[in-house]
């Protein structure tokens, strides 16, 4: 690292988070002793309110580098559970599919008290949805509105196959406006698993785009600037997660 990056905003921020963090597990706050576990503690209001949209969304592909190098944190989950008891600050809340291969925490190396968590199949939003994320944002101080797709993505493929199952029928079709929005000059079938990551990608913008026409609150913060609402799409092979906006 050189001088130039420490004096960069967000690498310094971000820097102050992980020295923070670090103390707190060196000095015992959080039960530990050892210098070397770090997110020993739940993350502080003060930190949380320090980071900008921008240094919260380098904290998460951050985590998910680590996810991937497989060197994620040691993180003390019962030091965490102590230390967010009587209070939560995030920095985040992801809207994400239920898919089991997916869990946002554990790809973007996150712990207890870090990020909010919404999981519906197709990761597409509703009323109760949207006030969870107001909720989050508005009155919690969330930073990032996280909207996380993935690859091979069951609901997706259903929505294209025109699947129907009780309830799931409706759910798949607040997915299938993404079927006729993908530009795809390929086959647009279910069984071609580029097309349905294509229309996955696209389900994740409209998703973005119905959070801010639905929520004038999510849309007058970010008009602001004390949010961001971005997306991101999982990748199972790699593991990698792909931000975009």
């Amino acid at each position: 690292m050189n001088h130039s990056d420490l004096g960069h905003p967000s690498r310094r921020m971000l820097l102050k988070r992980g020295a923070a963090l670090s103390v707190l597990a060196v000095t015992g706050v959080a039960g530990l002793t050892a210098p070397s576990v770090s997110f020993a503690a739940a993350l502080s209001k003060e930190v949380r309110d320090a980071m900008t949209p921008d240094e919260v969304i380098e904290s998460l592909k951050s985590g998910n580098l680590r996810f991937r190098e497989g060197k994620m944190k040691q993180h003390d989950y019962l030091a965490q559970k102590r230390g967010s008891q009587k209070g939560q600050y995030p920095s985040a809340v992801i809207l994400s599919c239920i898919d089991s291969r997916a869990p946002a925490e554990i790809l973007l190396d996150a712990g207890i008290g870090e990020t909010f968590n919404n999981r519906v199949a197709g990761n597409v939003q509703n009323e109760d949805i949207l006030g969870s994320m107001e909720f989050a944002c508005a009155l919690a101080g969330a930073k990032v509105v996280l909207v996380m797709g993935h690859t091979s993505c069951g609901a997706v493929k259903g929505a294209v196959a025109n699947a129907e199952l009780g309830n799931l029928t409706g759910l798949l079709n607040k997915i299938k406006p993404a079927i006729a929005e993908t530009v795809y000059e390929g086959e647009r079938t279910a069984d071609n698993s580029d097309f349905v990551d294509a229309v996955a990608r696209t389900n994740i913008k409209m998703t973005m785009t119905n959070i801010r026409k639905q929520s004038p609150v999510l849309n007058k913060l970010e008009q602001e600037g004390k949010i961001k609402i971005v997306g991101a799409i999982y990748k199972l092979d790699g593991g990698e997660v792909e931000f975009f906006s």
